[in-house]
């Protein structure tokens, strides 16, 4: 269920995939409303899995997880086309959340858990 492969490794991967053509990474713009649209259709698929829009009934399957598949090619397409090293820049995020955010929101009481547990 867990792929393993490091984020640096998908966006070689993707890099490898995207270099065989002439065309290459299109320009941010195109990428933008590409991943725009992705958005679109996972929230689609949200709608119809926890909304109130049942598919219609001549409307392929499709799932969450694709979409957020989709997603995440166009993120590291993007990403690629700037010269962004993803995992640098989630570490960044990481560091930057967990300082600003570290007594926003109410933590578990740890021990209030383990009492729970006898």
């Amino acid at each position: 269920m867990y792929n393993k492969e490091s984020m640096e490794a998908m966006q070689q991967r993707v890099d490898d995939y995207i270099s065989q053509f002439k065309e290459g990474y299109f320009s941010p713009l195109s990428m933008l409303a590409r991943f725009t649209e992705e958005i679109g259709e996972l929230a689609r698929e949200v709608n119809h899995h926890y909304g109130e829009k049942p598919k219609k009934s001549n409307e392929e399957e499709n799932s969450i997880e694709a979409e957020l598949g989709d997603l995440l090619f166009v993120m590291i397409c993007f990403a690629n086309s700037q010269n962004i090293r993803l995992d640098e820049a989630f570490q960044k995020t990481m560091e930057k959340i967990e300082t600003r955010d570290k007594d926003r929101w109410t933590k578990i009481d740890k021990q209030e858990d383990n009492d729970g547990d006898n």
